[in-house]
């Protein structure tokens, strides 16, 4: 699938990584957030912000590249 994404223009592999992973973390968190005594939206919110960061990495790769 890397080799796949790689294949890809970067705008697409953009859209691509935000399409899988913002729905993964707002999930994630916003199921985990009762277990954590925080908001099950805020919990939503926190998981958005925590699937940014592998998106930022990639874009950070693309850019030394």
């Amino acid at each position: 699938m890397f080799r796949w994404l790689q294949s890809k223009p970067f705008q697409q592999q953009i859209v691509i990584l935000a399409l899988v992973l913002d729905p993964l973390g707002f999930t994630t968190g916003y199921l985990l957030a009762p277990s954590l005594d925080v908001e099950p939206l805020m919990g939503g919110v926190y998981g958005l912000v925590a699937a940014s960061l592998p998106l930022s990495m990639w874009v950070l790769r693309y850019a030394s590249q």
